[in-house]
């Protein structure tokens, strides 16, 4: 996760989001909240939580998944995109994060468009095919452990609909998938999914230089 887009100065980040955000009251406090967080370098950046919902939207989207929810500002972005009766499974591994999360999203209303799992996001994700939801997705947005991201993409694949996006998050890494000297599990995780997702005709990519690095996949008919 990564809480603004890398190499824009402070002063363009301001001007960003002066000019772009269109945030709820809501999700204006909790991003300002999470400013001060310890852990606060987690949240997903506004501007692309909200590319995400524009997305989103576009495609018509009624029904996406989430894995890695931290303290809920991505998935309310995903939520407000979606209809009235659209429906967002947001997967995490953590019963304390996830109710700070829906804390939040009853305060801005969108409590009855998400649905929480906690647990093992791979069981969550494998629990809904085996419950015949294969092709019934929009959207999905993975921003969570690195190591497990091949296991989310292959999972959620089969759980999009033709046409429907994966985005995964974090591709840069700081800018570590680049340094030969980096070899941790994170960075060898994510050089392998940069590389899957580039060769993989099953889907038409690009990924976006915004945040921490977006990757945007498309499952083709």
């Amino acid at each position: 996760m990564s809480r603004e887009t890398g190499s824009l100065s402070t002063d363009m980040q301001s001007w960003l989001h002066a000019h772009s955000l269109r945030e709820t009251e809501v999700q204006r406090a909790l991003r300002m909240e999470m400013a001060s967080h310890p852990e606060g370098g987690m949240q997903t950046s506004p501007e692309q939580a909200q590319f995400m919902g524009l997305l989103l939207a576009g495609i018509g989207g009624r029904r996406a998944i989430e894995v890695g929810v931290f303290t809920g500002y991505s998935a309310l972005a995903i939520a407000h995109a979606l209809p009235a009766d659209g429906q967002l499974v947001a997967c995490d591994i953590s019963e304390e994060y996830m109710a700070v999360a829906r804390s939040w999203w009853e305060r801005d209303g969108m409590s009855d468009r998400i649905t929480s799992r906690v647990g093992p996001a791979a069981e969550s994700l494998q629990a809904m095919l085996d419950a015949g939801e294969a092709g019934t997705y929009d959207f999905m947005y993975v921003d969570a452990d690195k190591e497990s991201s091949p296991t989310y993409y292959e999972l959620g694949l089969e759980l999009l609909r033709p046409g429907g996006f994966i985005g995964i998050d974090n591709m840069f890494l700081g800018g570590k998938v680049v340094d030969p000297a980096e070899d941790g599990s994170n960075v060898i995780a994510t050089r392998e999914i940069a590389r899957t997702l580039h060769d993989d005709e099953r889907v038409a990519y690009s990924l976006v230089p915004v945040g921490d690095g977006l990757a945007l996949a498309m499952k083709r008919g």
